[in-house]
């Protein structure tokens, strides 16, 4: 028996019906997506997107605590657009969802240099960073003293003092990751901590990097003979990094800092240190100095407590001479 075959009008009315299903399909999809793209997002105005594929920089920002989903990252691609790493100014706090996808991939941040010098406190470090980024005055909690990388930073305008923060420990830690883990066999701040505290002391105290090692080892040296340390250095620490050390300085002040008053080193780093320092701290000189003092622009270093006094002496006119020759500097 042959088999029925449709005719020109069947034909016709099916591919009506699938054009019409395909229509409400597209119809249907277009409301959700305009209703999607209505959603309000809240979010930090400043952003950071770290470099890496879409979907990558997608799950850091969720992360980060921004709304964004893998489907916002399929409709940039549909849309052919992409995120470029970097910092981005989204403007505002508050948008829409579509307008929140477009700033993002369109934005760009204003980025002001901030430098942070090795040698630096914490204190002083925050005010920078306020007064370059037009920042109320803030804390980072999560950063020790002395943790933070030296170095010159591109830093956006309108990022939060939270995003400051968090961006300033990941960079941080990183450095210090890498610096430890190829001196030792693992990270392990706990340790490294110790190493820090006298890298900050080297810091503090030495005139130049080549005399890094050679302060390195007399902590050392000194600290081996149970000898206190008696270093104006550790006395620089937070507000006071820039004071100048006076003998009644030392007579008053009663923290752990004061390592003329106490044995053993500091509680915690003084200042922000470069990895010379750190590594001279690992790696002293081996040498027998337990002293030195300041002689022009450098010091002189000894063995003995006869020798340390007649290095004294020689160098009381060079110090002076010294004084005289920046003073007259600073005042052309």
């Amino acid at each position: 028996m042959p088999l029925k075959t449709e005719t020109k009008p069947t034909i016709l009315i099916r591919a009506v019906t699938i054009v019409t299903d395909l229509i409400q399909i597209f119809l249907l999809f277009t409301l959700f997506l305009l209703f999607y793209l209505a959603q309000p997002v809240i979010t930090e105005r400043v952003l950071y997107l770290p470099r890496g594929g879409l979907n990558y920089t997608i799950e850091q920002l969720r992360k980060d605590g921004v709304d964004i989903s893998l489907f916002d990252g399929l409709l940039i691609k549909l849309a052919g657009k992409y995120l470029q790493a970097g910092w981005i100014d989204l403007g505002k706090t508050e948008m829409s969802k579509g307008e929140f996808l477009y700033r993002l991939t369109t934005a760009k941040a204003a980025l002001v240099d901030v430098t942070i010098k090795p040698g630096e406190t914490n204190y002083f470090i925050y005010r920078e960073l306020a007064k370059k980024l037009k920042l109320p005055p803030f804390q980072c909690s999560n950063i020790p003293e002395g943790f933070i990388k030296p170095d010159t930073y591109k830093l956006p305008i309108g990022m939060s003092p939270r995003q400051l923060c968090q961006y300033l420990y990941g960079v941080s830690y990183q450095w210090h990751k890498h610096i430890g883990e190829k001196v030792f066999e693992g990270f392990n701040f706990r340790v490294y901590k110790k190493y820090l505290i006298i890298a900050s002391i080297i810091q503090k105290e030495a005139a130049n990097p080549k005399e890094f090692k050679l302060v390195s080892a007399v902590i050392y040296n000194r600290l081996k003979k149970g000898m206190k340390l008696q270093m104006d250095g550790s006395l620089n620490y937070g507000k006071f990094s820039h004071t100048p050390i006076t003998p009644q300085r030392i007579r008053q002040d009663i923290s752990p800092y004061n390592t003329y008053k106490y044995k053993g080193l500091p509680p915690t780093p003084i200042c922000v240190v470069q990895r010379e320092a750190i590594l001279a701290a690992i790696f002293p000189a081996k040498v027998p100095y337990l002293y030195f003092t300041k002689c022009g622009d450098h010091h002189l270093f000894a063995s003995t407590w006869e020798e340390h006094r007649a290095n004294i002496e020689k160098c009381r006119k060079v110090n002076r001479e010294w004084a005289q020759k920046k003073r007259e500097k600073k005042e052309k």
